[in-house]
C-alpha cells in the first residue's frame, strides 16, 4: 500500500514494510482512513505496538471504561497542549458522553462529570503538568473516589504512556487528520486552540 504523507509530519515517508502495511490496514478498518500518526509511527511500527500493549495491560488492570479513558486522555492532552489527541479523544468522549462534556474536560471545566471522574481529570492534569507536585492528599482523593491502589497505579501509568505517545507525535509534527474537520463535534473543535493545526 502506498500512502502519501502529504507533509503530515516532519519526517520523510517511512520505507514500505509488512509491519507498516498492517498498521495502515488497521486504520482503514477502524477509521476508514490512514491516520497521520500512523504514517509517522510506520518508521518503527513495533514501537507503537509495544507501547499500546502496555496501555492495554494497564487499562485492563484499572478496569477503565472508554468514557474514563476519554476523560484521562483529553485532560492529559489538553494540559500537554497536544491538539491531535485532544481532538481524536474529544471525539470519542463526545460519543460516550456528549460534546459539551467533552469540550468541558478539554477546557478543565468538569462540573458535568461525576465526582470520581472529576478526581480522575484533576489527577491527569497534575501528573501531566508537574508530577513532582503530587502529594498524599491527591492519592487519598482517588481512594475516596473508589479507586484501589492498583487502579491508581494503572491510571498513572496510563497517563504517562499517553504523555509519551503525544510527545512523539507533537515533536515530530504529526498533524491532526483532516477528516476530523467533518467528523468531530464542533464543540470539540472550537475548544482545541492549542497545538498543531488540523491537516489540510
Amino acid at each position: 500500500m502506498v500512502v502519501d504523507s502529504q507533509r503530515s509530519h516532519l519526517l520523510e515517508d517511512a520505507p514500505d514494510s509488512p509491519e507498516a502495511e498492517e498498521l495502515f490496514a488497521g486504520d482503514l478498518a477502524d477509521y476508514g482512513f490512514v491516520m497521520n500518526l500512523s504514517r509517522l509511527w510506520a518508521h518503527e511500527p513495533a514501537a507503537k505496538t509495544g507501547l499500546f500493549d502496555v496501555v492495554a495491560t494497564v487499562t485492563r488492570a484499572g478496569q477503565f471504561s472508554i468514557r474514563q479513558r476519554g476523560i484521562l486522555v483529553t485532560a492529559t492532552a489538553a494540559t500537554l497542549g497536544d491538539s491531535y489527541c485532544s481532538i481524536a479523544w474529544g471525539k470519542k468522549l463526545a460519543a460516550e458522553a456528549d460534546p459539551e462534556i467533552a469540550a468541558g474536560v478539554l477546557l478543565a471545566k468538569d462540573q458535568d462529570l461525576t465526582e470520581s471522574e472529576q478526581v480522575m481529570a484533576r489527577w491527569a492534569r497534575k501528573v501531566t503538568r508537574d508530577p513532582n507536585s503530587t502529594n498524599r492528599s491527591d492519592v487519598d482523593a482517588l481512594r475516596a473516589a473508589g479507586f484501589s491502589d492498583r487502579q491508581i497505579f494503572a491510571m498513572t501509568v496510563y497517563i504517562s504512556l499517553r504523555i509519551a505517545f503525544s510527545t512523539v507525535n507533537d515533536a515530530l509534527g504529526a498533524l491532526p487528520d483532516s477528516e476530523y474537520r467533518a467528523n468531530a463535534p464542533s464543540e470539540v473543535l472550537d475548544a482545541v486552540t492549542w497545538g498543531r493545526p488540523i491537516d489540510t
